[in-house]
């Protein structure tokens, strides 16, 4: 494993894992009746059932049959699968970090010279780092970088040279920038007198 794509598990590990808990039909069709600020008559009526058989359904008394589900599904505007989505868990508003200069976590390796930013907040769906480029030549890489994701690079200072696996060397100066996929191997070296430095965001998710 190159030293590169251990610094994104890495980041992929922390914080702890999402449980999805298992979806209860009722409530979520509940849910949506009243998302939408229908009663249970409105609702029933909308989705041609009974509304015994609605209430039923809701208080999880007896399961649906597959012609029950299609007209659920029709009455509320949505398709059968996204019955059973569960809605997206409730998102954390107001995040943020600041990260002052000097203050980003060093992670140094032979050719990369990184600071991870916004170390503070967790569950992360982007690790975003400033690099400085200590390389030189591509044979101080052991082969190529590869991991899951995309990824995003931004010239901050100095000239690089972006390699990637397909396509011709990029020779990148102040204010350039790359998104690629992450899947695809990629190294970058300094070309200028002094080590270039770059800002890079991966993709976590």
């Amino acid at each position: 494993m190159n030293r590169n794509a251990s610094l994104i598990e890495i980041a992929r590990a922390s914080g702890e894992p999402d449980v999805t808990p298992p979806l209860d039909l009722g409530a979520r069709v509940r849910d949506l009746r009243k998302a939408r600020g229908w009663t249970l008559e409105q609702a029933a009526k909308q989705a041609g059932l009974a509304r015994s058989t609605l209430s039923k359904i809701e208080n999880g008394q007896m399961s649906p049959t597959y012609e029950a589900l299609k007209k659920l599904a029709t009455g509320l505007e949505i398709s059968v699968p996204q019955l059973f989505t569960p809605p997206a868990a409730e998102k954390i508003n107001g995040r943020m970090a600041v990260t002052r200069t000097g203050e980003g976590t060093a992670k140094a390796t032979a050719t990369y010279e990184h600071d991870l930013l916004a170390e503070t907040l967790r569950k992360k769906h982007m690790l975003p780092y400033r690099a400085r480029i200590r390389a030189r030549s591509m044979s101080e890489f052991e082969g190529w970088v590869r991991h899951d994701g995309e990824e995003f690079l931004y010239v901050l200072t100095g000239v690089i040279k972006l390699y990637t696996e397909f396509y011709e060397p990029v020779e990148m100066r102040r204010g350039d920038s790359a998104y690629y996929d992450a899947t695809m191997g990629h190294n970058v070296i300094s070309t200028s007198a002094e080590d270039a430095t770059i800002l890079w965001v991966t993709s976590l998710s």
